[in-house]
């Protein structure tokens, strides 16, 4: 596997495709099936160029097959911190260790950024990104989101992770 930032001859389709299988698979149950089964291809290219977001893609044999979002806090409440926008594995990479692999290069990179705490939304019912976050050392806070997708009401819950305790703790 391959981790690197996203160029100017990535695909932004191909990416957009990540998160669209992703949604599709991770949120079956969760999401309103005739949402899932709405998204458009691309729905997600245009938010890739958004001003002060970095992406990293993974990629197998040259194949885009993970991508994750992250950067300084798009919430004022939490202009300290830094954010991981988006983790989404393809579903035939997902429970392999690939998350991990991501998941460790966006901290590895957003410590480079110098920020001491990261945070991430998760939809409430989604347990096992909440456990695979968990697992990771994220807590969650008590902050949450409340968020309306395809027509259902779904909260969005807030983890927190102190990267300098992380660096400690692994180092």
């Amino acid at each position: 596997m391959e981790i690197r930032h996203l160029n100017q001859n990535d695909s932004k389709v191909e990416i957009s495709n990540v998160y669209e299988e992703s949604w599709k698979y991770a949120y079956k149950g969760i999401i309103p099936q005739c949402f899932l089964d709405s998204i458009p291809r691309g729905k997600w290219a245009a938010s890739l160029e958004e001003k002060g977001r970095n992406t990293l893609v993974m990629l197998d044999n040259k194949r885009i097959v993970g991508t994750s979002s992250y950067g300084g806090s798009r919430f004022e409440d939490f202009k300290n911190m830094g954010e991981i926008i988006s983790i989404y594995l393809l579903p035939q990479y997902i429970g392999k260790g690939n998350g991990k692999l991501l998941l460790d290069a966006v901290l590895e990179n957003l410590v480079t950024l110098e920020y001491h705490e990261v945070f991430l939304w998760v939809l409430e019912e989604n347990y096992s990104a909440r456990k695979f976050y968990e697992k990771n050392g994220f807590v969650k806070t008590d902050k949450f989101l409340d968020d309306n997708i395809g027509g259902k009401p779904l909260r969005e819950i807030q983890y927190i992770l102190n990267l300098d305790r992380r660096a400690y703790s692994h180092g």
